[in-house]
């Protein structure tokens, strides 16, 4: 296992963009660990926005990613207390707009194409299936 040190301000700078925290809003709500194609579907960004949001998290050591074929797996850092607390504060956000229920009800709709509990759908793939 490596040990990062990270600064809390760059803690704080990555969770001051709103996407970024509904990303781990998302994740600290659902408590899966989730795919990029999952994540655009569930916050209808692009896909490429997402991308550069997920790195951003990465950097700042909230997330880990894991690669499996050509799907690449994000998960929440839980291994330190101070990010279990910071994850319960996001989580206890209030959600005025309803953004945050709807990220949740997106991805939790999205969760049935999953395969053995790992998504194995591309959203090219999705787009199919619904025209039929």
């Amino acid at each position: 296992m490596h040990v990062l040190t990270i600064k809390p301000e760059t803690i704080f700078q990555a969770l001051a963009e709103p996407t970024r925290i509904r990303i781990i809003r998302l994740m600290v709500t659902s408590g899966e660990e989730v795919c990029l194609c999952e994540i655009t579907d569930s916050l209808n960004e692009p896909q490429a926005k997402l991308s550069r949001h997920l790195k951003v998290l990465r950097q700042a050591g909230l997330l880990s990613a894991q690669k499996e074929g050509r799907w690449v797996y994000h998960q929440l850092i839980t291994d330190q207390v101070h990010l279990q607390h910071l994850y319960d504060i996001v989580k206890d956000l209030p959600d005025i707009d309803n953004i945050y229920a709807n990220d949740l009800e997106n991805f939790q709709s999205r969760l049935c194409l999953r395969d053995d509990g790992r998504c194995k759908t591309d959203k090219s793939s999705i787009n199919d299936s619904q025209q039929q």
